[in-house]
């Protein structure tokens, strides 16, 4: 048995309405969840396959960083699937300093954000001073880099470049290229 602590405001969107939340988690990783709504513990114990019941504590820290569960969720559609957590909080000197990094790594209207999941494949939130990844490990790579390099100060248009170089690279992943010498 695990136990993860979420925040409090997240316990509902665990559960959520009249419980399917928590039931469709715990159908689906084969786990079984106790919930304590005072102070955002949750006891995630496996009662099915050992295997599944190791996402099971992903998918409940997921939720908890701001992903909708749907999207955490998808952590179970395949072994390589990936959750990873940025700290913000960890590259700001004070909160001033924490508010315009995570400012830089929304982006205006969310655009900075938007384009790190389109270029990449990967969910990404922004929930309180962390920023939350879901994808395949190369996917969770590119948006690490990415949002590492926003945290530093590089310019928004550098990590684009950077962001579509990776797109461009895992889309052509696997196909060979042989230039003909004839």
């Amino acid at each position: 048995m695990q136990h993860v602590k979420i925040p409090q405001d997240r316990i509902g969107v665990l559960i959520g309405e009249g419980g399917e939340t928590m039931r469709e988690i715990e159908a689906e990783a084969e786990v079984r969840l106790d919930i304590d709504s005072e102070n955002g513990s949750v006891a995630v114990e496996t009662v099915g396959d050992p295997v599944l019941g190791l996402k099971g504590p992903e998918i409940v820290r997921a939720i908890g960083r701001g992903f909708a569960p749907e999207d955490a969720l998808r952590l179970l559609e395949d072994d390589m699937m990936l959750f990873d957590v940025v700290d913000i909080d960890a590259a700001a000197r004070n909160k001033t300093d924490m508010k315009r990094k995570k400012g830089r790594l929304i982006g205006e209207g969310g655009r900075t954000r938007e384009l790190m999941e389109e270029l990449t494949g990967a969910d990404v939130v922004i929930y309180g001073s962390t920023l939350g990844i879901i994808g395949a490990p190369q996917e969770v790579d590119a948006v690490r880099s990415a949002a590492e390099m926003l945290l530093d100060g590089a310019p928004h248009g550098a990590v684009y470049s950077f962001l579509e170089e990776k797109h461009n690279e895992m889309k052509h992943k696997g196909m060979e290229y042989h230039r003909f010498s004839g």
